[in-house]
């Protein structure tokens, strides 16, 4: 028996034979398997602890105790004079008495009291004045507790101007004694 192929029949096996092997070979590759029961854990057991890392511990946002930061936000730094006054007003009483709390608190340190004038008055005056006010401010300190030797004083009279405005308000700034921390407080 002859066969004879033309070219329609030998496209049509060409392409039967190709897809009899496509399928042949998709009939080989097993499905993969799942497992398809899980164990449960015994009764009555706790689970695991899960170990969580401790959070840092939380930042102070304030200023370190015994610095000079520390000083001027939470005590105060300076006390306001009337006109042409040196005498301790009321108001800053309670500023100094922290003054002087702190300052024992540490022993170390050491301040210098600048005594400072608004604009008015002449330069050899408001030297003078501010030289009474950084003085009183100086005996407060002294009269509650704190050692003389531990505070100098300067005048500065109207020389350092804390408000560069002029008028009332410029002038009530300016009236002041400042307390500056000068060596023994605590580095930042």
């Amino acid at each position: 028996m002859v066969i004879r192929f033309n070219r329609k029949t030998a496209l049509r096996l060409v392409l039967m034979g190709t897809a009899a092997v496509s399928l042949a070979a998709c009939a080989h590759h097993p499905k993969p398997s799942y497992p398809t029961t899980t164990t449960a854990p015994p009764a009555n057991t706790e689970p695991p602890p899960i170990n969580r890392p401790t959070p840092p511990a939380p930042v102070s946002q304030g200023p370190i105790p015994g610095t000079e930061q520390d000083f001027v936000v939470n005590v105060g730094d300076r006390v306001y004079f009337d006109f042409d006054h040196f005498d301790i007003r009321a108001d800053a009483q309670p500023i100094l008495g922290a003054q002087a709390d702190w300052l024992k608190r540490y022993q170390g340190v050491a301040v210098r009291i600048e005594g400072n004038c608004d604009e008015r008055g002449t330069r050899e005056y408001n030297l003078a004045l501010g030289a009474r006010r950084a003085n009183a401010v100086r005996e407060f300190l002294v009269s509650h507790g704190i050692d003389p030797a531990r505070i100098t004083t300067i005048s500065y009279g109207k020389e350092k101007p804390i408000d560069a405005g002029s008028g009332d308000e410029a002038d009530q700034h300016n009236r002041n004694g400042h307390t500056a921390i000068v060596s023994g407080a605590q580095s930042r």
